[in-house]
């Protein structure tokens, strides 16, 4: 009994003298915070997914690799919110964010969520970096807790109005968005620069990110006779609009539209509409097999994330990457301290050479024009 006694007092001893060791080697790791917001739920989850299926994957390397800065052993952890594609779910989120101390955030894949949401960022100081947010007012403010490492929709719109009237030759366009900060902005690019080459635009119409039913836009449309129609706004309302297309006999309409509807997802909304064969649609940004480390990435994020691939994850993976490096190279992970690393970034990553302007805006941004061919996403131009 006294034998016994004596061999659990020294168990525990033991016992709490390894809790003690295991409590010290912990105090070493510092565990820094990546926020992540994006539309998880509702019609755009995939997007959202994706995204943070790419700032879970690039955090996951880090961890692998190990890093260490000012002498402890880092851990990076995501701190991830729904913002439902929703502004005010958004700004909530960011300011959740904040109050959660995160180093910084990959995030957002809506202008209208990013461009107010950016001011929470800014004002507690705290570095947000998008790859999907295109719309160029994102940058305006020059703030330097804001930046973009994909083409805003001044190059994506350009390109589609080039490709519109110089490759295409064609003369009378309509335009429809969504009104939405997004939808709005790149229309208004599009048309702007449309125009300026000579192209009619011979309707301009609008109607909301929610909406299913387009018969009486596309009726009205077609009386005008177009030969393409211009749509500012997600997939969700790109695949119902080309299924009523193909109903109104408007099958030799073109289709042109941005990185909202530019993904695989597309092909399943329009559900077998002939029409989808005759999209255009442009992406900032190489495509997957034309970025230098993509064909690979895109491997090993199949592996880990089966069929969730649509198209931002990789500039995701590529943003968290930069803060890390900022982080290492600034040896700190105070945003006041490695901000101006940030700012000065020279980084190859999986989808481009990332350098910043004084704004935020990548320098010298690239983009691809797609189209679909036997229900899928295939690339037509690269610049």
């Amino acid at each position: 009994m006294e034998i016994s006694r004596k061999l659990f007092v020294a168990a525990v001893v033991a016992g709490i003298g390894s809790i003690g060791v295991s409590s010290g080697a912990l105090a070493q790791e510092q565990v820094i915070k990546i926020g992540h917001i994006g539309p998880v739920s509702g019609p755009q989850a995939h997007f959202g997914k994706d995204d943070e299926n790419g700032v879970r994957m690039a955090i996951e390397d880090l961890n692998a690799k190990g890093m260490e800065i000012g002498g402890k052993k880092i851990k990076f952890e995501i701190v991830a919110e729904d913002d439902g594609a929703d502004p005010k779910q958004g700004t909530a989120a960011s300011q959740k964010l904040c109050d959660q101390k995160v180093a910084g955030a990959v995030t957002f894949v809506n202008s209208g969520v990013a461009i107010p949401s950016s001011k929470v960022f800014h004002d507690c100081g705290i570095p947000m970096i998008t790859g999907a947010a295109t719309n160029p007012d994102l940058t305006k403010p020059g703030w330097d807790t804001t930046y973009r490492v994909i083409a805003n929709d001044n190059a994506l719109g350009a390109a589609l109005a080039n490709y519109t009237a110089k490759t295409l030759g064609l003369k009378q366009v309509a335009v429809v968005d969504d009104r939405t900060p997004y939808g709005q902005g790149i229309a208004s690019v599009y048309k702007r620069d449309l125009e300026k080459l000579g192209v009619k635009v011979v309707a301009n119409e609008f109607t909301n990110d929610k909406a299913t039913d387009f018969m009486a836009i596309l009726t009205s449309i077609k009386a005008k006779k177009p030969q393409a129609i211009f749509y500012g706004g997600m997939y969700g309302q790109a695949g119902p609009m080309l299924r009523q297309m193909a109903q109104l006999g408007m099958n030799d309409v073109k289709m042109f539209g941005g990185d909202g509807m530019c993904v695989p997802e597309l092909a399943k909304v329009a559900a077998g509409a002939k029409t989808l064969e005759n999209v255009v649609c442009a992406d900032g940004g190489s495509s997957i097999e034309k970025m230098p480390g993509g064909i690979e990435w895109k491997k090993r994020y199949d592996e880990k994330y089966p069929g969730q691939f649509q198209v931002y994850s990789p500039y995701f993976y590529d943003g968290v990457m930069l803060l890390a490096d900022a982080m290492k190279r600034a040896n700190s992970w105070d945003p006041k301290v490695y901000i101006p690393f940030l700012q000065k970034s020279d980084y190859q990553g999986v989808t481009s050479h990332i350098r910043f302007e004084a704004n935020g805006e990548m320098k010298d941004p690239t983009y691809t024009l797609s189209k679909f061919v036997d229900g899928k996403k295939t690339a037509i131009d690269v610049k």
